[in-house]
């Protein structure tokens, strides 16, 4: 098994929390993690990037190259095209549609889901919308998450028992949002892939 997975958004959008989640259910399942992120803009709403590698072998490096990229797991559209480039030819593109407009020049976002339409292996989702019907709009990230799991390779339980370590601190309540929101992007996902 491996498994190479580049995660895009904006900072404050839960990237690092993702990544968190997606390396410690990959770490309780046995398996080579190997992960690089940029995040030093992130306190300026710039951009946050984390490749994650995965696999039953050890892994040599924390990049991933070009043109090999398994997942691109995007919580912001924009930041989702800026990677399509790294994608592998039979690659999947997981994506919110909601914008997180942080700039003057942001473009037409009717443009920018197009592009995304136009791609044969994508699932687009209005991760906020689906978070705020659930009543918290802040676990959009794990919607996104729901969303890629089943292209990640990983046993729902071990993505669960990850979920519930990284928010045990947080209380059951958030860690049942966060569960709920976890399953709702994975029913989004079995239903349209």
């Amino acid at each position: 098994m491996k498994k190479d997975i580049i995660l895009a958004g904006v900072g404050g959008q839960g990237i690092l929390s993702i990544a968190a989640i997606i390396g410690t259910a990959a770490v309780n399942a046995g398996l080579f993690l190997k992960q690089a992120e940029v995040h030093g803009m992130s306190q300026r709403g710039g951009d946050v990037q984390s490749h994650l590698r995965l696999s039953s072998e050890e892994i040599a490096s924390d990049l991933i190259p070009g043109g090999k990229t398994d997942l691109i797991v995007s919580v912001e559209p924009m930041e989702s095209l800026r990677y399509l480039p790294m994608l592998s030819p039979d690659g999947w593109l997981i994506t919110n549609t909601e914008p997180f407009v942080n700039i003057p020049n942001y473009p037409d976002i009717n443009k920018v889901i197009s592009e995304i339409e136009a791609f044969p292996r994508h699932i687009a989702l209005n991760a906020e919308q689906i978070a705020k019907d659930l009543g918290s709009v802040r676990s959009a990230n794990i919607v996104m998450l729901g969303a890629s799991s089943p292209f990640l390779d990983l046993d729902y339980n071990f993505l669960e028992d990850a979920i519930r370590n990284i928010f045990q601190n947080k209380g059951e309540d958030i860690i049942k949002v966060n569960i709920d929101a976890f399953l709702t992007g994975l029913k989004f996902a079995e239903e349209n892939k």
